[in-house]
């Protein structure tokens, strides 16, 4: 099966022999391995480099069991190195050789030798590469599947697509499973079995139980505010646990440095600054949040929402949620001030734009909620409807575009258009 992964190899081929180690980091099972030594081994290939300058050890594979030793591992590999071209090393699950850090570190003495590795669980997080490569490493975030990669490979009607991903998300291996059984096995297993146990050894999280309660909440909560603090008193209340804001705040910063989930922060888009607790968060595959909710929640606006994020994420944009206010005399002619949402404030660069997930918009007083947080934004960046519908891309008068979810994400250029 060919999945077309073209941002990522691209970034990999720009980022070719700049003199630090490309670090390939991603939730588990999204195509790390696949990007490395398919990919862009076949680029290599096609870029004229020949095979033997090109190492690849995969740590996971019990036959490479003695290189997980870091002398057998820098013998290994100098021992192959035997003229002045360029070679390409590529490890993957580096997190598997000892003293990964000192031999990654001493590839990058060897002048001919353009470094590649992929990591996962407890020992190989986000915040693992901060510390350990700073100044040395270059971060190549993958996700899973987008939609539009997932089209590519899927073997059926785009309608069929659509109703596959957006009950069983992005993951690669999804693709290969033909019955929705299997799926559902698959993500429950993963990440029960994967996922938590990594952050629960990682972390030596002691309560299990509260972590799993906290995943179920914030899946169930996904595009609504969330408020540790708030959170510790339903836990007290309903739950009849005592647990600390701290340890939930906490228990958050683990998931995300995990990559499961992902937090957006509010925005004041008048005053120009962030605003504390509370806050969104989105899981990484909505595959793996249906399924952490046994596909109970199914509901299209949230999974809408949370889908429209993670493509704004792949594309390379950070995203807020943003806050307006807006002024309004009240019956009794006194001005009365109201906070309106706008869903996303995506930025990249000097590039920016306000973004509305509606998932109908069939009468004027739902297009005029829609619309009214654009009308108290005063900047002229564009501001962006897009609806369930699958429809095309229209301009009011105001410069306001509203577009068909479907359409959004296929063109990589929509946001443009």
């Amino acid at each position: 099966m060919d999945i077309k992964r073209d941002m990522y190899l691209n970034k990999l081929i720009r980022k070719k022999n700049n003199g630090l180690i490309k670090i390939v980091t991603g939730i588990r099972r999204c195509g790390k391995s696949y990007l490395l030594f398919n990919l862009f081994h076949n680029h290599l290939l096609e870029d004229g480099v020949d095979e033997e300058h090109i190492i690849e050890i995969a740590l996971d594979d019990r036959s490479n069991k003695e290189l997980r030793n870091p002398d057998n591992m820098l013998k290994f590999v100098k021992d192959r190195i035997v003229d002045k071209e360029i070679y390409y090393i590529i490890l993957d699950e580096v997190q598997l050789l000892d003293e990964f850090e000192d031999v990654l570190n001493s590839f990058l003495h060897i002048r001919n030798a353009d470094i590649y590795v992929t990591g996962s669980n407890s020992r190989f997080l986000s915040s693992d590469l901060i510390t350990e490569f700073r100044g040395r490493g270059d971060e190549i975030r993958i996700h899973t599947l987008s939609f539009r990669e997932f089209v590519s490979a899927y073997d059926g009607s785009l309608d069929e697509a659509w109703d596959e991903y957006f009950n069983y998300g992005g993951l690669p291996l999804i693709l290969s499973m033909e019955t929705a059984e299997d799926k559902v096995e698959y993500l429950t297993s993963l990440f029960q079995k994967v996922y938590i146990s990594d952050i629960v050894e990682r972390n030596r999280v002691r309560n299990r139980d509260e972590l799993d309660e906290l995943v179920d909440f914030l899946a169930s909560a996904t595009g609504s505010l969330v408020s540790p603090s708030k959170l510790a008193k339903t836990f007290r209340s309903v739950k009849g646990k005592a647990v600390s804001d701290k340890t939930l705040r906490n228990y958050i910063d683990y998931l995300i440095d995990a990559f499961l989930i992902s937090k957006a922060k509010r925005f004041d888009i008048k005053g120009r600054r962030y605003i504390g607790s509370p806050a969104k968060y989105y899981f990484e595959d909505i595959g793996l949040r249906n399924a952490r909710l046994n596909f109970r929640q199914v509901e299209i606006t949230h999974i809408m929402e949370n889908i429209i994020y993670n493509e704004l994420q792949i594309r390379g944009y950070k995203v807020d949620v943003g806050l307006v206010e807006h002024f309004s005399t009240g019956g009794d002619g006194k001005r009365q001030k109201k906070q309106l949402e706008v869903d996303f404030v995506a930025t990249k660069g000097s590039e920016k734009h306000y973004i509305q997930s509606a998932f109908a918009m069939n009468n004027e007083e739902k297009i005029a909620q829609e619309q009214r947080p654009f009308a108290n934004i005063s900047d002229s960046f564009r501001k962006i409807i897009i609806v369930a519908d699958n429809i095309k891309v229209r301009r009011n008068e105001e410069g306001i575009v509203t577009m068909g979810l479907r359409n959004f994400l296929l063109d990589e250029k929509s946001l443009n258009i």
